[in-house]
């Protein structure tokens, strides 16, 4: 417990290391909290438990996770920065919606993201990694046929993923949230069809041949290309549903 400035100091250098102790241990044993909470929270919404615009009230979250309140907000604190939840005034917070323009401006970030690390990834890539992505992409394949949606989903992360940390440039790798948020959260696995995973398959391994070849030119334009296909869907069903109003 810590000591209120009310109440009488104690003298004894054993009392006070003893108090100083239990301050550290009370911030170690919180930190830990809030990244299990902010990890537990987050892969919730990246598996659609928690729907896009919900809203995650506290009161529940708490009784439901068994935890107090001051480590839950500070866990939906750090998902706000990383762009999962939206905080309002006076409401609270809810994940973040899946309307167009929300969609557009995550995947045109996507675009450049993925662009970006294709290229930095061609730099000097190791015949490790360039295994690793030779192996996911089989791996996607034979999770086409049979069909396996949610494999295939999870494959395709781990893809980009790889491509995101083989740039070993830590601030493209700060970015790789947005890569979950759009193909996960906002890509709902029921939503993906094989002859569209076919083709994504297809363009990996064009976007695999040019980093493996030391291209990075060929490597950011397919990579910024793969993901500029589903902005240019957006849109197209976008201006349909205008027209359709």
């Amino acid at each position: 417990m810590v000591r209120s400035a009310s109440q009488p100091k104690n003298d004894s250098t054993s009392a006070g290391n003893a108090e100083n102790n239990g301050v550290d241990s009370t911030r170690r044993r919180r930190v830990p909290i809030v990244d299990e909470i902010t990890a537990l929270l987050r892969e919730r919404i990246y598996a659609q438990h928690y729907a896009t615009g919900v809203w995650l009230k506290q009161e529940q979250l708490s009784d439901e996770l068994g935890v107090s309140r001051t480590p839950l907000r500070e866990a939906l604190r750090r998902l706000e920065q990383e762009g999962l939840v939206r905080s309002e005034a006076g409401k609270g917070a809810r994940v973040i919606s899946g309307d167009v323009h929300t969609l557009l401006s995550a995947y045109e970030l996507r675009a450049v993201v993925d662009g970006l690390a294709a290229r930095l990834a061609s730099a000097n890539p190791s015949p490790a990694r360039v295994r690793e992505m030779r192996q996911l992409i089989d791996a996607q394949r034979k999770a086409v046929d049979p069909w396996n949606p949610r494999g295939y989903s999870k494959l395709n992360v781990d893809f980009h993923e790889l491509i995101v940390h083989m740039t070993n440039n830590e601030f493209v790798i700060a970015q790789t949230s947005i890569i979950r948020m759009t193909a996960q959260v906002f890509a709902p696995v029921a939503m993906i069809e094989p002859s569209s995973a076919l083709r994504a398959i297809e363009e990996h391994a064009t976007i695999a041949d040019a980093i493996e070849a030391g291209d990075g030119v060929t490597a950011e334009i397919v990579a910024r290309r793969h993901i500029e296909k589903t902005i240019t869907q957006l849109r197209f069903g976008a201006a349909r549903t205008d027209s359709i109003r």
